[in-house]
């Protein structure tokens, strides 16, 4: 990961990108994709290259709620060598990096902003471990695993470590509620990757703590015979 920082860093400082070009962040996840993945592994089959296509997506979208934790905290990754760039949150402070890029920090911010990009500590530990865990070198079962995980996470109380929304907000694309509903509807069965069934469990506990912020969740608890 770190060579493939220093190796893109390398590729913008021989471009011509223009010297206050904005930082891009990673698309959170399609459904779709995910979907396929699951589908796939309810029926036992690891599709490689499937399961690749939504791990690197993920870990991408990891990277990016990292850095953008990192900008917020003062320390903002230049867009054009992706070398950090200190600064004091004013606003108005230029962001000015050596090798020629600069930016307001209030247009760095507004480029972060509304994207679900952000998270508490415990959020951004879950993002790191991926970050760190999830490789090819794995098999195709460790790494379904390692997304299933992820995407079943949660935002915790800082006091009281309790559960609040999952993360998935933040790497799935949709709004909160069609991404419950979404994990909600993921296929699993007998063939599934050892795990998958006992994370949704877990995940299903936690979301039905807080069960009135979800539409499926209130439509699903209010039919008869519940």
């Amino acid at each position: 990961m770190i060579a493939g920082r220093v190796e893109t860093m390398l590729k913008r400082e021989r471009n011509t990108e223009p010297r206050n070009m904005l930082p891009t962040w990673a698309p959170r996840v399609t459904q779709r994709e995910i979907r396929r993945l699951y589908e796939m592994d309810a029926k036992g089959i690891h599709d490689e290259e499937l399961i690749n296509e939504v791990g690197y997506g993920l870990l991408a979208r990891c990277l990016s709620s990292i850095d953008a934790a990192e900008a917020v905290r003062g320390k903002a990754r230049c867009p054009q060598c992706s070398r950090v760039v200190t600064h004091t949150g004013r606003r108005e402070e230029l962001l000015l990096c050596v090798c020629g890029w600069e930016l307001t920090w209030g247009d760095y911010f507004k480029t972060i902003q509304h994207k679900q990009l952000l998270g508490a500590e415990p959020v951004l530990d879950q993002f790191r471990s991926f970050v760190q865990t999830f490789s090819a070198d794995r098999t195709p079962q460790e790494r379904t695993i390692l997304i299933d995980q992820l995407i079943h996470g949660f935002h915790w109380y800082y006091k009281t470590h309790a559960p609040t929304r999952p993360v998935a907000i933040n790497l799935i694309e949709g709004r909160l509620n069609e991404v419950v509903a979404f994990l909600e509807n993921l296929s699993c069965g007998d063939k599934s990757t050892a795990g998958v069934a006992e994370n949704y469990a877990q995940w299903d506990k936690h979301i039905e703590v807080h069960s009135d912020w979800y539409a499926s969740r209130r439509r699903r608890n209010t039919k008869p015979g519940r």
